[in-house]
């Protein structure tokens, strides 16, 4: 591995559940207290308002996820603050409709699949955010994206198994969830197969909206997951595609969704240029062009208070994953890899 980071910070942590929720939450303290805790969307999803329905699904963690929930108290202490908000916070998606978690992803089908992805979220989180190396005292290590003050699974990561996964905001309607879904990405991560992965979300289906690329090392077919309010659907990717911020062939989210000005311009914007045969999936994400909103995003007027944070290119070949991470909008890759 190679690191020449600039925006992004990089840790490595281990052990048991709480250890690595302890290290996450140390990490990102500063951050949450001086950026975070102050915004207007942290005062909202901790809001009074939502308590019945985050100790719902707390219950669910802590029944189906113990140690998911174990992580989730670490990270509450390594922030010192309430585990009650820490969790809100972690059930954001499920508790609004619509919040600032944003992102692209360009799917490459092949010998060799691609899984490329803009992660883009609250502009003031810039210069906060890091890449964690984990390494689990029981299941298989992973690199992945993190924000402070949230738990692995909800960006980008790939794993010592061989899993790769970018994720995806659908910003679904009406739901009424039993279960986080930032906490079924984190259950994902210690998938060893992609079906291993499929089962997860197929168990747990009725949480706020997500998609979802997977591939794998020994499988390598790319797999469109869109999930959220009771329903999964699964699409196999045969040919280059592109997926921003919602549902494209779920029944429930092409009925019940709200579609961003943003999120349907990147859409099409991706498109045309997968049409007009652009083949580098940076290119793409870096594109600035078009009619309407960016597919990069810096604009400090971002309609949906987004920026993009980090650009990864993964790589899943039976031999592993070589991984790119990017955090500019030109130039190298900050830091690079691959998994054996």
């Amino acid at each position: 591995m190679s690191s020449n980071t600039k925006d992004l910070g990089w840790i490595d942590l281990g052990g048991g559940p709480r250890e690595i929720g302890l290290a996450l939450g140390r990490a990102g303290r500063d951050a949450v207290h001086g950026r975070l805790i102050p915004s207007g969307i942290w005062q909202l999803v901790t809001a009074e308002a939502h308590a019945a329905r985050v100790a719902r699904m707390t219950l669910t963690v802590q029944e189906r996820f113990p140690a998911i929930w174990t992580e989730i108290e670490g990270l509450a202490e390594g922030l010192g603050l309430p585990v009650e908000q820490v969790a809100a916070w972690n059930y954001r998606g499920d508790l609004l409709a619509s919040v600032p978690d944003g992102c692209t992803t360009v799917l490459l089908p092949g010998e060799a699949p691609v899984l490329a992805h803009n992660e883009d979220g609250l502009p003031f989180l810039r210069g906060a955010c890091f890449i964690a190396k984990v390494t689990p005292a029981s299941a298989p290590a992973f690199h992945a994206f993190c924000y402070p003050g949230s738990i692995p699974g909800h960006t980008f990561a790939f794993t010592d198994a061989g899993l790769a996964q970018t994720v995806n905001n659908i910003r679904l309607t009406g739901v009424e969830a039993d279960v986080p879904r930032m906490v079924l990405g984190r259950a994902v991560l210690a998938a060893a197969t992609l079906g291993e992965a499929l089962t997860i979300l197929r168990t747990h289906p009725n949480s706020g909206g997500f998609h979802f690329a997977l591939s794998h090392v020994a499988d390598r077919r790319i797999l469109s997951v869109e999930f959220g309010g009771g329903e999964v659907s699964v699409r196999e990717i045969a040919a280059p595609a592109i997926h921003a911020n919602h549902a494209l062939h779920q029944e429930r989210g092409l009925g019940r969704q709200i579609v961003t000005r943003s999120s349907a311009d990147r859409q099409a914007r991706g498109d045309f240029l997968l049409a007009e045969g652009v083949a580098d999936p940076l290119a793409i994400l870096r594109d600035t062009g078009g009619p309407g909103l960016p597919i990069r995003r810096d604009a400090a007027d971002d309609p949906d208070d987004e920026n993009t944070l980090a650009t990864a290119i993964l790589r899943v070949s039976r031999h592993g994953i070589e991984w790119s991470i990017y955090d500019s909008s030109t130039g190298a890759a900050t830091c690079r890899g691959q998994t054996t």
